[in-house]
């Protein structure tokens, strides 16, 4: 797939987030009290096993809340936003990047946020086969890259935006790399590399161990070429027209997990989480930071 493909991503979440989202800026009343909750995913491993693995979650907080709780397994977090933005999607799972941009246009509130290994914050990491032949980041120009997503903090917005200031280019997509494979998951995107489709993917760190199963000697194949600044971990946002009581209902759930092994054990299975804390908007000011700085060269806005 050519930049061309991951223009077109942009395109069509520009034109849902201007059509079906808040004016930016604009608060919207939080007034709603849906009869059941929608929970939004996007997988990190095959689509089969997480709508599996979440039905537990699901049941559990239907209990805590009262009503029915579904866990919806989309296939990008461009969906999930835009499934928030019209109403559809209740909580999103979304990692930092696609929250700042889910924010941005719908004004969707953070709610709590992961910590793995007592960390609230990872890094990216640029994965290639020990064999390649490539040894620095340099290596990489006029190579394939394969992505999550293009919402992916992980696994597009820092490693992009690190290249694009490392080597003074304006788009990395096409000033850099020969092409861009949107994989639609981190786990594919390393699938992409082993297969051979791909010469460097980007990826949270380590999203390999997620793959041994399958892949047996995906670590002996494979090495991280590097890794990029600090990142703030993944959210559960909730969209603005939820009331108060509600929303604190959720976040009160959620939280009450970190006592509840077998819960934790769930969050751990679906996204690697070790606890849940609490969030706040200004955890995300890097992001934003980064995004600002990135827009110039790939605008939402303007597709």
């Amino acid at each position: 797939m050519k930049k061309l493909w991951i223009v077109a991503c942009f395109t069509v979440l520009a034109f849902v987030l201007a059509a079906c989202g808040s004016s930016e800026g604009e608060a919207q009343t939080g007034d709603e009290s849906p009869e059941k909750i929608i929970m939004g995913f996007v997988p990190s491993q095959d689509s089969d096993k997480i709508a599996d693995t979440v039905q537990p979650l699901a049941d559990e907080l239907s209990e805590k809340l009262g009503i029915p709780v579904e866990g919806k397994v989309m296939n990008s977090y461009s969906a999930v936003v835009e499934g928030m933005g019209s109403g559809q999607i209740h909580i999103g799972f979304l990692p930092a990047f696609a929250y700042v941009l889910a924010e941005e246009k719908y004004d969707i509130q953070v709610s709590l946020k992961s910590e793995r290994y007592g960390s609230d914050q990872y890094r990216a990491q640029y994965v290639v086969m020990k064999d390649s032949g490539i040894e620095s980041l340099e290596d990489l120009e006029g190579k394939t890259w394969a992505i999550p997503d293009v919402t992916s903090t992980s696994g597009f917005l820092f490693p992009a935006n690190e290249l694009m200031t490392k080597f003074g280019v304006q788009d990395v997509q096409q000033d850099f790399f020969s092409q861009t494979i949107s994989a639609g998951g981190h786990d594919n995107a390393i699938v992409a590399l082993l297969d051979g489709n791909a010469d460097v993917a980007t990826t949270f760190e380590d999203a390999r161990g997620d793959l041994e199963e399958e892949y047996p000697n995906v670590m002996e194949d494979t090495k991280i070429l590097g890794y990029t600044n600090w990142i703030p971990n993944d959210t559960i946002s909730v969209i603005p027209s939820l009331n108060d009581d509600r929303k604190a209902e959720i976040k009160e759930a959620f939280l009450s997990f970190n006592e509840d092994e077998d819960m934790i054990q769930v969050m751990n299975d679906v996204y690697s989480w070790d606890a849940i804390v609490d969030a706040s908007p200004e955890d995300y000011q890097i992001v934003r930071d980064t995004y600002e700085k990135f827009k110039d060269s790939i605008n939402i806005d303007d597709m």
